[in-house]
């Protein structure tokens, strides 16, 4: 049996969708740091910045605080 919940209300999936985008975008700014090809690194950082992007525009709709900007630390 699984121990995954199903969300009964769009608030609850909506935040899940939301930490989500924000996972995405952490791993996409991990790679980004890690490459070392600067067209990859561009590539990956602007994918980060899409997903955070999209977690910014679902957070807004929900009225709820959208999360702060990552640390740009010259990558």
């Amino acid at each position: 049996m699984s121990d995954i919940r199903i969300a009964t209300d769009g608030g609850t999936a909506a935040m899940k969708m939301i930490a989500e985008y924000l996972e995405h975008a952490l791993q996409f700014e991990r790679m980004a740091s890690e490459a070392t090809d600067l067209a990859l690194r561009e590539s990956f950082h602007k994918q980060a910045l899409a997903y955070r992007k999209l977690a910014a525009e679902r957070a807004a709709r929900l009225n709820l605080p959208t999360s702060p900007e990552p640390h740009n630390d010259g990558a």
